[in-house]
């Protein structure tokens, strides 16, 4: 037979503490995404932030080319433009797929980017395949500004991987970090539009 319990024995049998739940680079990290999300939702109507919102379209735009491609339609073309608006050109694909998979694929991309920042060897196999995803786009942008982003963060993140390497200072695992949580914001915060 059971019975049901009071809120006194409730509140006795859970602590309600988080004891040994999280190790120091757990809460360094919890700690990190915390002051990224801050500091991105702060300054996002800023110009400080305008080349990371465009690579968050750039992620936005390529996630409809996939899916595009993935539905057995082709890709035309890609744009992202400087007012942070971009736009993907298909023909033929399940549509139905390829139109949620922009903010989809920004909450996709986000997770990859923060789970691979987790551990250095992920990390450099994000930032290799980053930089051959924008090298590959090179071929299919339709405007200068989507090349001018893609060759500007091939270079910034070559440079941080040069860093990374010959160089005490160690920021590509906080630069992937930093795109990932950009984009899972984009994808929630980056629907509003200014007024």
């Amino acid at each position: 037979m059971s019975r049901i319990l009071n809120w006194d024995e409730l509140s006795q049998a859970s602590t309600w503490q988080l004891k040994k739940c999280c190790n120091n680079e757990q809460v360094a990290f919890m700690i990190t995404v915390s002051v990224y999300s801050v500091v991105i939702l702060v300054l996002w109507r800023t110009f400080i932030l305008k080349p990371f919102k465009l690579i968050t379209v750039f992620l936005h735009e390529l996630s409809h080319a996939l899916a595009c491609v993935l539905t057995c339609g082709s890709v035309e073309g890609m744009e992202v433009h400087s007012d942070e608006g971009g736009v993907t050109n298909t023909r033929g694909g399940l549509y139905w797929c390829i139109l949620p998979a922009g903010y989809l694929g920004s909450s996709f991309w986000g997770m990859v980017f923060i789970l691979a920042s987790t551990n250095l060897l992920s990390t450099k196999i994000a930032a290799a395949l980053f930089i051959a995803a924008l090298f590959l786009v090179l071929f299919i942008a339709r405007n200068w500004s989507l090349g001018g982003l893609c060759v500007g963060f091939i270079i910034f993140i070559g440079g941080a991987w040069y860093l990374q390497e010959k160089t005490p200072v160690k920021i590509l695992q906080f630069i992937i970090l930093f795109i990932g949580v950009m984009n899972s914001l984009f994808s929630v915060y980056g629907t509003s539009k200014e007024t």
